[in-house]
């Protein structure tokens, strides 16, 4: 084995890094950069403080702290920046990024195993940055006999709607991708996207291990998209309206967990359900039908499936927060400014390091609430799948069309008492408002 080892020398990986360095600088100058002065010469540029944005006007505000802040804080309120970055794809990428992370160590140390490791000093936090890449350089393997379209296709779809229900997702008042009247609707009308692209999927494989998971997760999806459903109704009886962010306005009183917790807890058993985790994860099963309608996946492929997932992932529990637990409101505790007397300085620095004109105390405020809210259920929802098994395929179907449908019609029977009974809705004795 001692001759099979490669000598490690300190000159090859000085060599290395040199070469990575010199790499990075030349996809930035021959790419990057032809990029950005195209943009700023032949992309109409925007008003910032009463004067066109010209090209040589935008490298002098990069340059000057006092006139920087301004373009920052346009290019954040454009819809670019919302899709892309923040509150969109970018921002879930990267909670999705975190959260496989953390579910790997929590589940090992749960289960008393060794997690990511060997990659890193601090509990082997590059070890995800190694497994991105591997899935990015490794060769995609397509089966023979594949609908060679579709197999390279429902992965794309599958991200791609994954990001469309993050995008319905407010995490502050005015902060969301698509601000769409019926987004509770849009929202399920989305979702169920996924098991038929799984479906989908696993026909275009040509596999009979593939097939028979897609079949599970059609079956799944029918047994609970019809509690999931109506775990949601009565939160749209009490807040007037299909609006996500309205849905959250009302909860400024109390929040509807307290009024509707069986429909709280059938929402989340539904959601579970609808992510293929355990203790519903029929669809996959590994020790039943090898890795499901996912065996035949290699490279890209498979990373592209589970960045969707947990993508998706994100946005049932930033759905769960937001008709639930009240979205983005909490107690203020962020200070109207970060530097006392910034505001009234004329000094650039001292400007720039309390984002004067950028930072909202409000809206900063709704953002930490609300991500607070959906890492505790993210938590709860991987917790799920260290202490439980998978159960059988007639008692995840006997769950979602006996058990969950009667718990949600139970609880929608309460709310309407109370409304007609005087005790909550508008004018009710608890006001929503």
């Amino acid at each position: 084995m001692g001759a099979l080892t490669p000598d490690f020398r300190f000159g090859n990986f000085v060599g290395s890094i040199v070469w990575l360095v010199f790499v990075v600088l030349a996809l930035v100058t021959l790419l990057i950069l032809p990029i950005i002065f195209f943009v700023l010469f032949y992309v109409p540029m925007p008003v910032v403080d009463g004067e066109v944005l010209t090209p040589y006007l935008f490298f002098s505000m990069m340059v000057d702290p006092s006139r920087t802040l301004p373009v920052v804080q346009f290019f954040i309120h454009t819809d670019i920046f919302r899709a892309a970055v923040f509150p969109g794809f970018g921002f879930a990428a990267l909670i999705a990024a975190a959260t496989i992370f953390v579910e790997r160590k929590l589940l090992a140390k749960m289960q008393l195993r060794v997690g990511p490791l060997y990659a890193g000093k601090v509990e082997g936090i590059f070890q995800l940055l190694a497994d991105g890449l591997k899935l990015l350089t490794k060769e995609i393997i397509v089966p023979s006999g594949a609908d060679k379209p579709i197999f390279w296709l429902a992965p794309i779809m599958f991200v791609s709607t994954a990001a469309a229900v993050v995008a319905l997702i407010p995490v502050a008042d005015g902060w969301v991708v698509a601000d769409v009247s019926v987004g509770l609707i849009a929202a399920f009308a989305i979702l169920g996207f996924f098991p038929l692209i799984a479906l989908l999927f696993s026909w275009a494989s040509n596999s009979k291990y593939p097939f028979i998971g897609g079949l599970r997760a059609l079956h799944q999806m029918i047994a609970f998209e019809i509690p999931f459903f109506l775990s949601a109704l009565p939160v749209v009886i009490l807040s007037s309206s299909l609006n996500l962010t309205e849905i959250a306005r009302s909860q400024s009183v109390f929040w509807n967990i307290f009024v509707l917790p069986i429909n709280a807890f059938v929402f989340f058993i539904s959601s579970l359900a609808e992510l293929e985790r355990i203790p519903f994860d029929l669809p996959e099963a590994e020790s039943e039908i090898v890795a499901g309608w996912l065996t035949e996946t290699t490279g890209m492929l498979y990373g592209l499936i589970q960045l969707g997932s947990y993508l998706k992932l994100y946005a049932l529990a930033g759905l769960f927060v937001v008709l639930f637990l009240g979205g983005w409101s909490g107690p203020q505790i962020f200070p109207p400014e970060l530097i006392a007397g910034a505001h009234d300085s004329n000094l650039p620095l001292l400007q720039m390091l309390a984002l004067d004109g950028l930072y909202n105390p409000v809206t900063v405020n709704g953002i930490f609430w609300f991500l607070i809210k959906t890492i505790i259920v993210i938590l709860l929802m991987l917790i799920i799948r260290g202490i439980n098994p998978r159960i059988r395929i007639d008692i995840l179907l006997h769950t979602g069309w006996y058990k969950l449908i009667v718990l949600t019609f139970i609880n929608l029977f309460v709310v309407l008492m109370l409304i007609y009974g005087g005790v909550i809705g508008p004018g009710g004795m608890i006001s929503i408002r």
